[in-house]
């Protein structure tokens, strides 16, 4: 139980999104004692989930919210305070594709700025609107959900998971004072659903050569939450099966 007495929020935990993985980043850190708010614009799925984890006999709530909504999310903050109380742990995991994998120049405006928005200006937002209350419990730590992608030139959503790393380095600049850790998970190709080719032509750049599984995540995921890492802060931890990519 090293979470207990711990808080955690997790975004786009609806069971939806690239994957489905904030149920599971929810359900790992609720195993290890944390209270967790699931967060998805789908919220009668984030509140079935939630409902769920209640059930087995963890503090679970979920929550309707839209990540991009700067309103939304301040919301959602003050009812994981009037739930539990505050807030130690957020994980960043609310993601968004648009047009096809590996579009760039010709993928509408409106649909770039949409993909900003949910990948990486609504971390900053949700960072901002939790700032205070881990301030004012100690510190917090800060898990941004970014991307073997990122390490890509493959479109809109790799310059997004760029961007994210990007903004992991700049947010633990400015909240190392406030004892709040920022770092990033850089998933590989998890369980989403892709075509069975893409998927083996993503294997065959891996050092080890399978499919990669949520579990494979948690244990990066646990240790970035816990005191484990009370040291590490501005990093970006790559799980994903050592794929080689062209411009690293």
């Amino acid at each position: 139980m090293e979470f207990k007495g711990k808080v955690a929020i997790i975004t786009g935990a609806g069971g939806a999104g690239p994957g489905g993985l904030g149920v599971d980043y929810a359900r790992a850190l609720a195993n290890e004692g944390a209270a967790v708010v699931l967060s998805d614009m789908d919220g009668a799925s984030a509140k079935r989930i939630a409902k769920e984890l209640a059930d087995q006999g963890h503090r679970a709530v979920g929550i309707a919210a839209d990540v991009s909504d700067e309103q939304a999310v301040e919301a959602m903050v003050r009812e994981t305070k009037s739930a539990f109380g505050g807030v130690d742990i957020l994980i960043n995991n609310a993601g968004l594709c648009r047009g096809k994998w590996g579009q760039g120049i010709d993928l509408p405006t409106a649909d770039w700025i949409k993909i900003f928005a949910v990948n990486t200006v609504a971390p900053l937002v949700c960072t901002r609107a939790c700032r205070e209350s881990m301030k004012a419990r100690g510190g917090g730590v800060v898990i941004n959900i970014a991307s073997s992608a990122a390490f890509e030139e493959n479109g809109a959503y790799s310059v997004t998971k760029t961007a994210v790393i990007a903004m992991t380095n700049l947010l633990s600049l400015e909240l190392g004072g406030d004892n709040i850790r920022v770092n990033a998970l850089s998933p590989g190709m998890m369980h989403g659903n892709v075509p069975s080719e893409q998927a083996a032509a993503y294997r065959d750049k891996q050092k080890l050569r399978r499919r990669g599984s949520p579990e494979d995540l948690i244990g990066a995921l646990l240790y970035l939450c816990s005191e484990r890492s009370s040291f590490v802060t501005g990093m970006t931890l790559r799980v994903d099966g050592g794929v080689i990519h062209g411009h690293i």
